[in-house]
């Protein structure tokens, strides 16, 4: 992959809506969320495919990206990095716990390895940003990209050698490469949430713009329906 194909920073979008919840915990409708054709794998066909975990904001954004490149089979929402078990998302996004927002990537290493998938990841947010990306703010929206073998763990650091031998954000890049322990699925309403939630004010002023910077600079990447 070309490097020009990086080279674009994330803009921080000052949008009124948050990922975060504010004094009250914000949770779809479920009945007015809209109903979307999928074809669902079950746990035995996943067990197929490799795994990736990767955390970069709110994971609305971060699971619609993965989910449109070429290989990717599912992503899913939840929460890793941290120590606490089971957390829950009101726990969270509201920063009582270690973790981060983060996404389980089932993919096939036949078509998509995870180099490509690195790239994707440091191509789809700004990882110069400590703590926060988009309006999105604290330690439970930064930027990890787990490793569960040192194989992993060597193409991410060469990677963020990379990139940052080229300069390509112009600032220092924060990202933490971290062993890979555990990853809880998040509560069902957040999976798939800017599918079923294409008017959500957040999904509108901030997931689409940043999925749609995402597709510009890795056409190549996309799965057909995606373009």
């Amino acid at each position: 992959m070309k490097i020009a194909r990086i080279t674009f920073l994330i803009s921080v979008l000052l949008a009124s809506a948050s990922c975060q919840p504010k004094n009250t915990v914000v949770k779809p409708v479920l009945a007015q969320q809209e109903t979307i054709e999928k074809i669902e794998l079950t746990v035995e066909e996943l067990q197929n495919y490799e795994t990736a975990y990767f955390a970069s904001g709110c994971f609305w954004c971060v699971e619609a990206i993965f989910e449109s490149v070429k290989g990717v089979k599912e992503v899913v929402s939840g929460y890793s990095g941290g120590t606490e078990e089971n957390p829950t998302y009101e726990q969270v996004a509201y920063g009582r716990t270690s973790h981060a927002e983060a996404v389980e990537v089932f993919y096939d290493p036949e078509v998509i390895s995870f180099t490509k998938l690195v790239q994707v990841f440091f191509g789809s947010h700004d990882p110069t940003l400590l703590n926060r990306q988009g309006p999105d703010r604290g330690a439970q929206y930064r930027s990890i990209a787990f490793y569960k073998n040192e194989a992993e763990k060597k193409i991410i650091a060469d990677y963020v050698t990379l990139l940052e031998s080229k300069n390509v954000y112009g600032r220092p890049i924060v990202t933490q490469i971290k062993e890979f322990d555990i990853f809880y699925k998040a509560e069902d309403y957040h999976q798939d949430f800017e599918k079923r939630n294409p008017h959500n004010s957040y999904i509108r002023n901030v997931s689409i713009p940043r999925f749609n910077r995402f597709k510009e600079n890795f056409k190549s990447y996309l799965k057909e329906e995606s373009h």
